[in-house]
């Protein structure tokens, strides 16, 4: 009998989308249903980034170059310059959105067995990634009670075997919207040069700060051949299918090997390169219109919530994602449940169940994952979805 590899087997389903096929029958019964579950913005991507590509002439659809367009990577150093980030275009290598950065940053600095920290919860595609790899994660928990600020370092260091290559963080967080502090950063820093490791920082959400001010991997002093920046214009512009992301490093070495891979797959998209490229000339003041609506809708979930009963959700600085912990036995059960078996004035919630964002068995069993992408109008409507589905739960914890 034919059998997939054990990487096939190994791989774990999309904890955010995993309950797509009950959110499309519950549509088709004339359910609508508010998606808080996955971070799809629905802010209109910028109509000059859109135009770019609908007024682009060309007679040959071409291969770029397998960095990216040297246009567009030089145009982006001016953009790192802006959030006080100094490279040379050379130390920019163009890929297939964030994903791609990641996978590439991972195959050119690891080796299977080898052991990478990653603060939990965390984006569940960095497990995937690591499984496509062979590389173990090993999660060091943060909690709830305290926002989900970074763990102790000393707990950090316990994790730390002769197999451990590297640190990941994702600042702002996703999933739990922390925004790591400059004290934390500076730990951070002391810790991969004292184990000489590389620190992985996603910086995704770098414009969604709402309290203080994002610290860049890269503004750290001394370890500037560790520290390797992944990057996307998916949130930051709205334009999530785009496919567009960055790898970004000083170390000549990481360089020359993730270029391998970037030829490998020839190169990364053209149209969304034009449109990328086109971003990067928006006004100063672009984001901050974005943020200050991200932030609206951030307080009003955060307020509606915490004014529940029996639910917790700390303030989260930045990116546009909440954690909650609610009076539920079980969050996978809760989140299937609100789809197949619930309805509120002929609407529901989508929401993503914890779980999936923790690499430690059994933890999450009672926290969701909200996106704060709707609007504000909708935001309140999914509130009250879920106040009601909380009070009709028949597993109350």
């Amino acid at each position: 009998m034919l059998q997939i590899s054990q990487r096939g087997q190994a791989m774990p389903a999309s904890p955010i989308r995993k309950l797509v096929p009950y959110a499309e029958a519950a549509k088709k019964r004339g359910t609508k249903v508010y998606h808080l579950n996955i971070g799809q913005p629905d802010i209109e991507t910028p109509k000059m980034v859109l135009d770019a590509v609908r007024h682009s002439d060309f007679k040959v659809l071409e291969y770029s170059h397998s960095a990216g367009n040297e246009s567009y990577r030089k145009k982006l150093v001016g953009y790192y310059e802006s959030v006080g980030v100094k490279v040379n275009h050379n130390q920019i290598i163009i890929t297939t959105g964030g994903s791609e950065a990641i996978q590439f940053g991972f195959m050119a600095c690891l080796d299977p067995g080898d052991e990478v920290i990653i603060p939990e919860p965390f984006y569940a595609n960095y497990n995937g990634f690591a499984v496509a790899a062979g590389v173990t994660v090993v999660p060091v928990t943060s909690f709830i009670e305290n926002g989900f600020a970074l763990p102790p370092i000393e707990e950090i260091e316990k994790k730390i075997t002769p197999k451990t290559k590297a640190i990941v963080i994702c600042n702002p967080n996703n999933p739990t919207g922390y925004l790591y502090s400059y004290e934390e950063m500076q730990q951070l820093r002391d810790i991969i040069r004292r184990h000489n490791l590389y620190l992985f920082s996603d910086e995704a959400y770098r414009e969604f700060c709402y309290e203080g001010k994002q610290i860049s991997a890269m503004h750290l002093e001394g370890v500037d051949d560790n520290v390797i920046i992944m990057d996307t214009i998916s949130k930051r512009y709205s334009a999530c299918g785009g496919r567009i992301g960055a790898l970004i490093t000083k170390n000549q070495m990481v360089l020359d090997a993730v270029m391998k891979f970037a030829q490998a797959r020839l190169s990364p998209p053209s149209f969304a390169q034009i449109a990328a490229e086109a971003a990067i000339d928006l006004p100063a003041d672009y984001f901050d219109e974005t943020k200050a609506e991200y932030k609206s809708r951030r307080d009003l979930i955060v307020k509606r919530l915490n004014a529940m009963e029996g639910v917790f959700c700390p303030n989260p600085g930045g990116a546009f994602y909440a954690i909650a912990k609610l009076p539920i036995d079980d969050a996978d059960v809760f989140c299937q449940w609100l789809l197949e078996s619930f309805s509120y004035q002929n609407q529901t919630v989508m929401l993503a169940p914890a779980t999936g964002f923790y690499g430690t068995a059994g933890l999450g069993k009672q926290e969701v994952r909200l996106a704060y992408v709707l609007n504000l109008n909708d935001i309140n409507n999914a509130m009250n979805c879920l106040e009601q589905a909380l009070k009709e739960y028949p597993n109350k914890k």
